[in-house]
């Protein structure tokens, strides 16, 4: 039986250590304990080396029969993320005290796969090999994934808890994201003396952003300008304006594309007024659709109804690891993890649910195909 107590447990336990993104070495530390104890080789990459953090990733293995299944989850946590205090409630509903997030993205899921661990080794049932990738940076758009070694996985199928949804929802398919950033650089000139002698920074950013097409783009891209800034004081024409914004689509051509038209339309204005830009791109990651006849998806369906939990798959607009995996070859789909109105101060965990996707894991940790 999975045991609610313990999972209940480990989930405080788990939140109460502080990981904000690029901040992970206590939490890497604790899960590596808990990994080897669980008969786990681990390993610790030097992702940190790329970002200035504190820890790398963490791959895990542990050897079985039967097919290997590599899961995935992340380390680290969104901001307000210091002092973290888990607050169970009488109906099993697990909130923070109100002044942080709870951290159940990604922590119910870490919670959920070490019952399902403990639980086999105390009914001393076999399983299959199993990886496990614990990545850092998760949350700043996948970085830690992003230079991850995928060399050293041996799985063929991979499953990532990290998505919200009713338990047995899964999804099969998500975006590519691009971030982007316009420099735009004008002239500075007195605003009351000579403001003709000047180009307006900020004008040009503001003239490009009203020729975009922002929000939904047909069915399936979203075009986004979230932070604009620039500019020194009141009385001096602004010489520098920055823009930054996100596209996401499930065909990545179409992602492509549509940040072409973005840039061509801030050169156009910039160059129209006199000024110039430079345009920075990231390729956060990229779309992939899994098969819905793929083994992966065939077993997660198989392990819900042996949980007596109906399965469903979805296609998501949100990014995880298996964005990387799929995009190295290793197909996979990303469960509900009993996580809710994530990234808020109002997010929460119910230990039913957690019971619930530890069972899943379970069953999938017994399957020979």
């Amino acid at each position: 039986m999975i045991d609610k107590e313990r999972i209940t447990r480990q989930f405080v336990k788990l939140v109460s250590i502080d990981a904000p993104s690029y901040r992970e070495r206590e939490m890497a530390d604790y899960l590596t304990k808990e990994l080897e104890e669980l008969g786990f080789s681990v390993e610790e990459d030097d992702a940190w080396k790329v970002y200035s953090g504190n820890c790398g990733n963490l791959y895990a293995h542990r050897p079985g029969s039967g097919s290997p299944l590599l899961l995935g989850m992340h380390m680290d946590t969104v901001e307000p993320a210091k002092g973290k205090k888990a607050v169970v409630h009488p109906d099993g509903r697990i909130t923070s005290d109100g002044t942080t997030v709870l951290g159940a993205d990604d922590m119910s899921g870490v919670a959920a796969v070490l019952e399902a661990l403990h639980h086999l080794k105390e009914e001393n049932r076999p399983t299959r090999e199993l990886e496990i990738l614990l990545s850092i940076g998760e949350e700043k758009h996948v970085k830690g994934a992003k230079v991850f070694d995928f060399s050293k996985i041996q799985a063929e199928k991979s499953i990532v808890l990290d998505m919200s949804g009713e338990i047995g929802t899964a999804a099969v398919q998500a975006p590519s994201q691009i971030a982007f950033t316009v420099k735009v650089r004008g002239k500075a000139s007195h605003a009351g003396f000579a403001p003709q002698d000047g180009v307006h920074a900020i004008r040009i950013a503001a003239t490009a952003i009203a020729e975009m097409a922002i929000g939904r783009i047909g069915d399936d891209t979203t075009v986004n300008v979230g932070h604009i800034e620039g500019g020194r004081a009141s009385n001096i024409v602004p010489d520098y304006c920055e823009v930054s914004g996100e596209l996401r689509s499930f065909s990545h051509k179409k992602a492509l594309e549509e940040l072409a038209k973005v840039e061509q339309i801030f050169a156009k204005e910039a160059e129209k007024c006199g000024g110039s830009i430079e345009f920075i791109r990231d390729i956060c990651y990229q779309a992939y659709k899994t098969d819905e006849n793929e083994s992966v998806v065939k077993e997660f369906q198989k392990a819900c109804t042996a949980c007596g939990i109906k399965s469903s798959l979805i296609a998501t607009f949100g990014g995880s690891d298996q964005n990387k995996m799929s995009e190295h070859g290793i197909p996979g789909i990303v469960m509900a993890s009993a996580m809710h109105q994530v990234h808020s101060c109002q997010e929460y965990t119910e230990v039913s649910e957690m019971a619930q996707v530890a069972g899943i894991v379970s069953e999938l940790l017994q399957m020979k195909e």
